[in-house]
């Protein structure tokens, strides 16, 4: 396979190249550290092979607040450094996916002219540091113009809000972009085939495909450990590496529907225990994020508490004239945790967000920690060293500079619905166009999501490549069954697999909104 179509009907013979290539690198993992390390070590002419245990960007990667943004806080923190590599990244990943880095103005209310100069004072550093346009620098409004802007914004003790633009991405798109670039620089790739045992040379990688008994053993120079909340498991395939290095942190997010919670900028908002929380439009919703707690246990789907979901709607509640949010109002939610470094002592938010790069000593490269923001920087780091360690001959790092599928012009989707015509620009960028001469709606991207992007399962399609599990009226329950008949006539699924992977998805719906309280009217969710 080459180019930039992950066509998942053609695994068995990804398998057998990764059997037969020796390479100069295997990455394990396929969020966006993973995807990231592939795409550049591939366009500077390494040979890389990459194996991602479940789906692209089934992690962290795809449960983040999408934002890609400078880390405010950051700086408050001290960390100089690592806002200056955020707020940079910023404009080069606006530059090489315009559509997966969208301008958005974020709103800060401010209480005094002292917390008004602080904060002017940070945003002038910050945007110093990040090479910011003039035409895009911060702005002080006064409480009349934070009013006509956000009518749901209680005022009572507020003297006025600062704005400055930001971007919104899609996590999951990115981390995809990346893996679709890495394969069209030459890289190997396939999701769902874990790294089952390292073998001093290499690692062997197993399917874990239900029905699919295929594997490989993939013969590298080096391997590098990407594997987000998974790396301290990776860590432990190798004999006295059993220790535990990562701390999870958990992220819940509410998404309601965006006429129930109206606001037309991201608003920055207070919660009791002086944390900040966003709530974000985005099309037809608006979420609310996010939490920030240790969390135990690298689970798959990590299950938020009922403490988390009152915090993120008390909060929202206390600083928006709005009526108490019902359970049955929230459409969809989503929890994913954050792998950092450990730092005993110290809460979930105040852990830094730096990246950490470890070697074993029996040359496993381990990385962990870093910023969805700061990928690409993160990602240059390991690959020079990657480099230095290999010997291989290399070409400079040129991802800063050469556009990521779907990067190019956007397509005009004039006479589209502007709610449509922004998801499906947000989502597939220039190749939105593909998806309109296939006859667009789910069946269409449910075929570009099997031949272009590597899914291999309905859930795959639902929550990572179309954003419907948490951006569609009633969690794009009703998209499932379309999409499987797409999918299923290009997989060579029975009726009674179609049905098993409906019931899967519908099942992880479920789950996930266990801890609300049924809808007026509808029943309770077990």
């Amino acid at each position: 396979m080459n180019g930039t179509s992950l066509d998942s009907r053609t695994r068995r013979a990804t398998f057998e190249r990764l059997e037969a290539g020796v390479f100069d690198l295997a990455v394990i993992g396929g969020g966006i550290t993973g995807a990231g390390i592939a795409r550049d070590a591939a366009m500077r002419g390494l040979s890389v092979a990459l194996v991602e245990a479940r789906d692209y960007a089934s992690g962290t990667s795809s449960r983040s607040s999408k934002m890609i943004h400078g880390g405010l806080r950051y700086l408050a923190q001290g960390d100089v450094a690592l806002v200056k590599e955020a707020a940079s990244e910023r404009q080069i990943l606006r530059r090489i996916a315009p559509h997966l880095a969208r301008l958005t103005p974020f709103l800060i209310p401010t209480v005094s002219m002292a917390m008004a100069a602080k904060l002017r004072a940070g945003l002038w550093t910050f945007e110093k540091l990040g090479g910011v346009p003039e035409a895009e620098r911060h702005e002080a409004i006064g409480l009349a113009e934070l009013r006509r802007r956000e009518p749901l914004m209680r005022t009572d003790g507020l003297n006025g809000a600062i704005l400055y633009p930001e971007f919104l991405t899609d996590d999951a798109r990115l981390v995809l972009a990346n893996i679709r670039a890495a394969q069209a620089a030459g890289a190997v790739v396939l999701n769902y085939a874990a790294a089952a045992e390292l073998t001093g040379d290499g690692v062997v990688a197993r399917s874990t495909l239900d029905g699919e008994a295929l594997g490989a053993r993939v013969r590298a120079k080096l391997v590098v450990n990407a594997a987000g909340a998974w790396v301290d498991r990776v860590r432990a395939l190798e004999a006295g590496e059993g220790d535990t290095r990562l701390s999870l942190s958990r992220g819940i997010h509410l998404v309601l529907p965006r006429a129930r919670v109206p606001v037309n900028a991201t608003l920055i908002l207070r919660a009791p225990d002086k944390r900040s929380i966003f709530a974000v439009p985005r099309g037809a919703f608006t979420y609310i994020g996010t939490t920030d707690v240790f969390h135990h246990g690298s689970d798959y789907w990590p299950a938020p508490e009922r403490s988390d979901i009152d915090y993120l709607l008390r909060a929202t509640e206390k600083a928006l004239d709005i009526a108490p949010i019902a359970d049955g109002e929230i459409e969809a939610l989503w929890s994913g945790v954050r792998p950092l470094i450990a730092q005993p002592g110290k809460k979930a938010n105040e852990v830094s967000r730096k990246d950490e790069i470890w070697t074993s000593p029996g040359g496993l490269v381990s990385i962990a920690g870093g910023k969805l923001s700061a990928y690409r920087a993160m990602a240059e780091r390991v690959v020079d060293l990657v480099v230095e360690r290999t010997g291989a001959a290399a070409r400079a790092c040129a991802t800063a500079d050469v556009p990521l599928p779907g990067g190019e012009a956007a397509p005009d989707l004039a006479g589209m619905a502007p709610v449509a015509a922004e998801r499906l620009t947000g989502l597939y960028g220039s190749e939105a166009q593909a998806i309109i001469v296939d006859g667009a709606g789910v069946a269409a991207e449910a075929r570009r999501a099997v031949t272009h992007e590597g899914a291999a399962t309905l859930e795959d399609y639902w929550v990572r490549r179309s954003a419907r599990a948490w951006f569609d009226h009633g969690a794009g329950l009703d998209a499932l069954e379309p999409a499987a008949a797409a999918m299923g006539a290009l997989l060579g699924w029975s009726a009674q697999e179609q049905a098993d992977q409906v019931a899967r998805c519908r099942a992880l719906e479920r789950d996930s909104r266990r801890l609300l309280e049924a809808a007026p009217g509808m029943e309770m969710q077990a």
